[in-house]
């Protein structure tokens, strides 16, 4: 199992060895992503000596709690930190993401909310027109059948009229020979007893020919009073149309708003698309640009490694060959007058110290095959992986490859100094033994050669090296850190281009619907228009006609008040005609 641990040293003799080094285990991976604190436990660690004190490093437990590797945790801790800021800011875009799904999700809802009731309230409207028809419907009929009853009294009033003219045609006539009569009369002429009662019967036949108007009269204010009725209920019929009227203007008014806000926001989307056309376009050209950076810095590695198995191949033969004179050499002058018990310590302190290089070497060479195969194994899924887990595998796979560089790099000056510490060992070696009587075959200094010259050249390439693929590295991250930015830009841009696609196709549903709706409730309040005009029309020309009929019969009342005035005026002419005054009163 994995740990994060800190190194703590205990203080110890020079060259003593007594130093003692532990790992205080602070916490322990569970998954990839997933680290929890563990107890503050502290175990031997021998192996990490030649790390600093407070140092934090990685160290792997096998099950009896002893330590199997250990690397150091500042490049892992940095790549976990990475991660972590990535995860942080995916969730920040999906946090995003999800404010305008409900944003617009709720703004639908309102809108749809607001849809029903409208359509509610029309269609309570529509069933209260389709009452208030059947209604119209029967007061047309009630209408009609006032008009028939009005029409019978005009003819009535029309008989009695004609009547009344005939009369008087009559009375005309009797009153022209009345005339003639009193012609006579002045001549000496008197009627005699026959005509005398002629002209009595006359008059009362005439008196009797006066129709009464009470019964048309009150026939009539009893239609007006009908008329006016059926006025009062069309009126609030024709109130509540205007208020239709009304409200479906505010209707056209709402569908020219939603068609102003349809055009709008197509407008939008058509913005929305050439500017993610625009970003697409720059993140083709970054793309690109990250590609010939990574082949570059690709380019350099490869320089950089060949510079290190160069290096590496001149310290191996360094170290076989005898002719070879490599780093430090040992002072014989003061290794030859220094007490020989003194010289066999320094001599086994620092095989010791070669024996804890060396193991530190082969755990690092260990380590460094398994961040190989590790690579190598990134490497397979890559060339598998879909195109959504593709560019996760290529930051891990960079991660690790970082990883094998600094652990490879660090491996060199560690296999360099073992090196050399071997050969100052064998030099003390060959003075110890010198002094202990040994025979030694001591190497000719003459011909050896000095290849520090060549390694310190070596170094510094290789320092360029790394200090370009440095550099690269960061213009890398910073084009992939743009790159991922171009890229969650243009998914969050995409997401809301649907948004905004489906928002406007409810929008441009909602005004197909307005529209409709509006459509049919025009039809139906012309309908209704339709249906109250002709009765509004019948009870117009109804009430015309009693108007006329009243009029009419105020001029048959005043002919029949001419009547009676003449009627009398010739009973008083007849007084002076007939001779038996009881004629004339009878």
């Amino acid at each position: 199992m994995l740990y994060l641990a800190e190194v703590q040293k205990q203080k110890g003799g020079l060259l003593s060895g007594s130093g003692k080094t532990e790992l205080k285990l602070l916490a322990c991976q569970r998954t990839d992503q997933n680290w929890s604190t563990v107890s503050e436990e502290v175990i031997a660690a021998e192996d990490a000596s030649k790390l600093n004190d407070g140092a934090l490093v990685l160290v792997e437990l096998n099950p009896n709690r002893q330590v199997q590797r250990i690397q150091e945790a500042g490049r892992p801790l940095v790549n976990i930190l990475q991660n972590f800021s990535r995860q942080l800011e995916k969730f920040k875009l999906k946090e995003d993401e999800i404010d305008q799904w409900k944003q617009s999700l709720t703004f639908q809802a309102q809108e749809l909310n607001r849809r029903e009731m409208d359509m509610e309230v029309r269609s309570e409207q529509l069933q209260n027109m389709e009452e208030e028809l059947q209604q119209l419907e029967q007061q047309k009929q009630e209408v009609d059948t006032s008009h028939q009853e009005i029409e019978r009294l005009k003819t009535e009033v029309e008989r009695n009229r004609l009547e009344l003219e005939g009369a008087w045609e009559h009375l005309r006539g009797e009153q022209r020979r009345l005339e003639e009569r009193q012609a006579d009369f002045k001549q000496g002429t008197v009627l005699d007893e026959e005509q005398s009662r002629v002209m009595s019967e006359l008059l009362d036949r005439l008196s009797s020919r006066v129709a009464p108007t009470e019964t048309v009269r009150e026939h009539l204010h009893l239609a007006f009073e009908f008329v006016e009725k059926q006025q009062a209920t069309l009126n609030p019929h024709w109130q509540k149309l205007e208020e239709q009227k009304t409200a479906i203007a505010q209707q056209q008014e709402e569908v020219e708003r939603l068609s102003q806000t349809f055009s709008d926001r197509q407008n939008a989307l058509q913005e929305a698309q050439n500017t993610l056309v625009q970003q697409t376009a720059q993140l083709q050209i970054n793309t690109a640009d990250l590609t010939s950076k990574q082949e570059y810095a690709r380019i350099i590695k490869e320089q950089l490694r060949n510079a290190e198995e160069l290096y590496q191949q001149i310290h191996s033969i360094a170290a076989t060959s005898s002719d070879v004179v490599l780093g430090q050499q040992a002072n014989v002058e003061a290794l030859e007058k220094m007490p020989l018990e003194e010289l066999q310590k320094i001599v086994q302190d620092l095989q010791h110290k070669l024996e804890i290089d060396a193991t530190f070497v082969h755990d690092q060479e260990q380590e460094l095959e398994y961040k190989q195969e590790a690579i190598e194994e990134l490497q397979n899924k890559l060339s598998q992986a879909s195109d959504q887990d593709h560019i996760n595998l290529e930051l891990e796979l960079t991660d690790e490859k970082d990883l094998y560089q600094m652990l490879n790099s660090s491996l060199v000056g560690q296999r360099r100094n073992m090196l050399q510490h071997q050969k100052f060992l064998k030099q003390h070696q060959a003075v110890l033994l010198r002094r202990q009587g040994h025979t030694v075959v001591e190497e000719e200094e003459g011909n050896k050669v000095n290849l520090e010259p060549v390694l310190l050249q070596i170094e510094t390439q290789r320092q360029q090296y790394s200090q370009e693929i440095q550099k690269l590295e960061r213009e890398i991250d910073q084009i992939r850190s743009g790159v991922e930015l171009n890229q969650g830009m243009i998914d969050n841009q995409t997401h809301d281009l649907d948004e905004k696609r489906q928002e406007l196709k409810a929008i441009e549903e909602n005004l197909l619907s307005l529209r409709r709706t509006t459509a049919e409730y025009c039809g139906r309040v012309n309908l209704y228009q339709e249906a109250l005009q002709p009765i509004q029309d019948s009870l117009d020309g109804l009430r015309q006609k009693l108007q006329g009929i009243a009029e009419s019969l105020d001029k048959f009342q005043e002919t029949g008040d001419h009547q009676v005035q003449a009627i009398a005026q010739l009973r008083h002419t007849l007084q002076g005609l007939m001779p038996q005054p009881e004629l004339l009163a009878s």
